[in-house]
């Protein structure tokens, strides 16, 4: 572990083959898992619960308190897990007493100036694109691809092997399995090339695509869309998780580019 001119609490804990650039402070109540790289002038706050073989790069900030009135200084953490990349200049803040965490899952990558307010849940292999806004508690299913300068509305939900073109704004709930973009943002389709990059088959591709166009091109409102996606459709893991993820929006999903 290098500590030449950095700043370490006493109490931090580091792990084993930590590299700690100059440059970088590091705040009490803090835990870095081992083989993490520290990049100079990164700034690891109280709170921070940093995984193993991570990076995180210059100038970033993990564990910022919140931006939210809510919060009182009560003691909350920041969770970044094993093989996640936070790069230049993005900021990830802790929780509040809404959720008490903000949590980054297993290999991410945040890249540079984006933004993860405070109580959202990042789940697994998500790419959070430059100068991305995330508000405070969205939620990002496992393989979402978020693409540069979007901006996510507070409570927002992103389904899973999502991919979301750049410079849209999110007001409304992503369904699992789409590509989004357009302006206002509607739903432009079956991610295929990404769901092919991840093993699905055709037939799966297929059954989900006959799910959304029933979803976006049947003229059904949602309720009346499940329940004929429920009669005609053979049960699935992702037919599950399209049903569910709508039937439990609180904010709605988006709107199809036909309506």
């Amino acid at each position: 572990m290098n500590q030449i001119l950095s700043s370490i609490h006493p109490d931090a804990i580091i792990g084993e083959n930590v590299t700690i650039s100059p440059f970088v402070t590091i705040d009490k109540n803090v835990i870095i898992g081992d083989n993490t790289y520290i990049y100079s002038n990164a700034v690891i706050l109280e709170g921070a619960r940093i995984g193993k073989n991570c990076r995180i790069f210059p100038g970033a900030v993990v564990s910022g308190i919140p931006q939210d009135l809510k919060f009182k200084g009560e003691e909350t953490i920041c969770e970044i897990g094993d093989n996640t990349t936070i790069r230049e200049c993005a900021t990830v803040n802790r929780g509040t007493v809404a959720k008490g965490k903000t949590v980054v899952g297993n290999n991410c990558l945040l890249m540079a100036y984006s933004h993860t307010a405070h109580d959202c849940i990042i789940k697994n292999s998500v790419i959070i694109g430059n100068a991305t806004q995330l508000a405070g508690e969205v939620e990002v299913d496992d393989y979402a691809i978020l693409s540069g300068g979007t901006l996510v509305h507070q409570f927002s939900k992103i389904g899973k092997y999502t991919m979301i073109q750049g410079g849209s704004r999110l007001g409304k709930d992503i369904p699992p399995y789409i590509i989004a973009g357009r302006e206002p943002i509607t739903y432009s389709g079956v991610n295929i090339v990404g769901l092919r990059r991840r093993g699905f088959s055709s037939e799966q591709i297929g059954a989900i695509q006959e799910i959304y166009r029933i979803v976006y091109q049947s003229g059904l409102n949602n309720s009346d869309a499940i329940k004929h996606i429920e009669q005609i459709i053979p049960d699935s893991e992702e037919k599950q998780e399209i049903v569910s993820f709508i039937t439990h929006s609180p904010r709605g999903i988006l709107r199809g580019y036909l309506e």
